[in-house]
């Protein structure tokens, strides 16, 4: 599958929406945009609402997850964690360290701004910090979990040397946050997130969820450099394109609920400012988002396998247990489970898609230029996605069943309060 070509998009001095040397001082400029005020002042409202979760009807639908041990490599990610820690300043720690329910978890976004006051940014931090906080990122993730996420920080890199930006994106644009403490036993976890990339882990005992879970590249392949013949996400555009274009008329027919890519023919909003078409990005967690497209309890055996392995690909960064688990879970309300499609499904068509299930919330989206010029969706930029419906992202769900498990039984626990 060749990528179009980036290059004839690359804006000029005066084209260019960087501004600053540092992701300091471009975040500064950028908030005085209207484009931006607008944008974090709709985020800063959704943070205020308590959370529910993602649901179809504003309903959350109960019983769907449960406490149990699915082998999560937690000894190895403990460790890792008290790594980090033991590396800390005490200021940095304070930074770093916040309670297991705070709501500093909701507080991701995937831009290249940088404007939190919490967690450890890592281009301020040492080599040595740097180097343990990645050790938490592999002992956590599958190898190709923790391949690609480090190759999302390399593609970064590169949009910043072609856009002569090198301070403001680069590979270590990213934020670290530890919440609770780190235990084989209670819960916990970490969050790492900055530009196209977001990893939200929670877990308890042996059992994980890495939700919200984001990754992206605005430039999907590096062509010149020493990491030239990187290439990301190809799979992920691949196996949906295939699924698409194997699907019966009849089926590919009720799949698709829109046909431009620029929200001609959609309802009012739903291509959103920062979000494009995406439902399920940053301060999103109560979103109600009623199924759409056609139904897989329709669809024959094949089809069935070919949009459970699709899924399989955006569950791969899960270690070898959780990953099992989840992808049973799919399996389970696959008769639930819908497919949707925006955009045309020719080779160079750009596209989106979601699937949806009351597990399961993936999405995919081909985005027009943020730093570089073209307007219209090209398939080298892209977006991923995918989330916990139902009240789980962020583990807050099992969190909610471990309290109450722990009262039952008289364990005391603490309350966790935290501000930002």
């Amino acid at each position: 599958m060749n990528y179009a070509d980036y290059r004839p998009f690359v804006p000029t001095r005066e084209e260019s929406r960087i501004i600053g040397e540092t992701a300091e001082e471009h975040a500064a400029g950028r908030l005085k945009t209207e484009r931006i005020q607008t944008v974090f002042k709709e985020w800063q409202a959704l943070y205020e609402t308590p959370f529910v979760g993602i649901t179809t009807d504003g309903e959350v639908q109960e019983g769907l997850y449960s406490l149990k041990d699915e082998g999560a490599p937690v000894e190895k990610m403990a460790a890792a964690a008290w790594g980090v820690l033991d590396n800390l300043s005490p200021e940095e720690r304070r930074r770093c360290q916040h309670p297991v329910g705070s709501p500093l978890w909701r507080k991701w976004q995937q831009t290249e701004m940088f404007f939190e006051n919490y967690g450890v940014r890592l281009e301020n931090a040492s080599t040595e910090t740097r180097a343990r906080i990645l050790e938490v990122l592999k002992a956590s993730l599958s190898k190709s979990g923790f391949e690609t996420s480090i190759g999302v920080t390399l593609l970064n890199e590169f949009l910043g040397q072609v856009l002569k930006a090198p301070g403001v994106l680069n590979r270590w644009s990213y934020n670290f946050t530890l919440f609770g403490i780190p235990s084989t036993t209670e819960p916990w976890g970490w969050q790492f997130f900055g530009h196209h990339l977001v990893l939200n882990c929670f877990c308890v005992g042996g059992q994980m969820v890495l939700t919200p879970f984001f990754q992206g590249a605005e430039i999907v392949y590096c062509d010149e450099g020493p990491h030239k013949g990187l290439t990301l996400f190809r799979d992920h555009e691949r196996l949906g394109l295939e699924f698409m274009n194997s699907l019966p008329k009849k089926f590919r027919e009720q799949a698709i609920v829109g046909h431009s890519m620029l929200g001609e023919g959609l309802p009012p909003g739903r291509r959103h400012l920062a979000d494009y078409m995406h439902l399920g990005g940053p301060y999103h967690d109560n979103r109600i988002v009623p199924y759409e497209g056609a139904e897989a309890s329709a669809f024959d055996a094949r089809h069935k396998q070919l949009l459970t392995d699709l899924v399989a690909e955006y569950i791969a960064p899960l270690p070898d247990g959780p990953r099992q688990a989840k992808l049973e879970q799919f399996e389970r309300h696959l008769g639930d489970t819908h497919f949707c499609w925006i955009g045309g499904y020719g080779p160079d068509d750009p596209f989106y898609y979601r699937i949806q299930s009351p597990v399961v919330f993936v999405e995919f989206d081909h985005h027009p230029g943020l730093f570089l010029t073209n307007e219209m969706p090209l398939k080298y930029h892209i977006h991923t996605i995918v989330r916990t419906p139902n009240g789980n992202d962020f583990g807050i769900d099992l969190l909610r069943q471990h309290y109450l498990h722990s009262h039952k039984h008289g364990h005391e626990h603490f309350h966790d309060h935290d501000h930002d």
